[in-house]
């Protein structure tokens, strides 16, 4: 078991570069969506070319950030329900949706998803649009996704199963670290509430 647990964190570093990554992928949508629109309306030129790579990089936001998001425990649960629950309990119910749901549904769709992607790159697919880009990149997202996410549910699996042995004390430590975001904001709150302190 402490092999699996090994492969499990290295999974889990793996996940969380990702997520860095992730997060220059939304900045850089942000300033070419941003540079696109000022562009068109200042000027009157417009880029098909452009406009699909903010799509192109909005996919991979998604498929790629999907096993960083179950990683970070971030990824949509029934919280009124599980939050009455044992950590043992909601244990149980996550190596059964894993094993029963999510392993399949991963191992279904990159078995559909990449002979899309290799007849894309074989022929050399571009998009209809005047000015488009090549398609295989934005094909080979889905298959490179769910890949990314089976690593993620087998990591999370490992973590389950060596929870409900005993091995380790809890396998969803991760909702439990604050993000950057939540931490800023106590910041904040800290900042502001020392300010008023120092104004009375």
């Amino acid at each position: 078991m402490s092999a699996l647990l090994s492969l499990s964190g290295l999974i889990d570093r793996f996940n969380d570069r990702i997520g860095q990554l992730i997060r220059w992928l939304v900045l850089a949508a942000v300033l070419i969506s941003a540079t696109n629109a000022i562009v068109r309306k200042a000027f009157n030129i417009g880029s098909n070319a452009f406009l699909e790579v903010q799509w192109y990089l909005f996919a991979a936001v998604f498929m790629l950030g999907a096993g960083y998001a179950f990683l970070r425990n971030v990824h949509v649960r029934i919280d009124f329900i599980s939050s009455k629950l044992s950590k043992r309990t909601n244990a149980i119910i996550d190596t059964l949706g894993i094993v029963v749901f999510l392993i399949p549904l991963c191992l279904i769709l990159i078995r559909l998803s990449w002979p899309l992607f290799q007849g894309a790159w074989q022929s050399g697919e571009m998009s209809q649009n005047a000015g488009g880009l090549i398609r295989w990149p934005v094909y080979l997202l889905i298959p490179l996704g769910f890949g990314i996410l089976l690593l993620q549910a087998l990591s999370e699996l490992v973590k389950r199963i060596a929870f409900l042995r005993g091995i380790i004390p809890e396998p969803m430590s991760m909702e439990h670290h604050k993000s950057d975001e939540e931490l800023l904001a106590e910041e904040l709150a800290a900042a502001a509430e020392k300010k008023l302190a120092g104004d009375k």
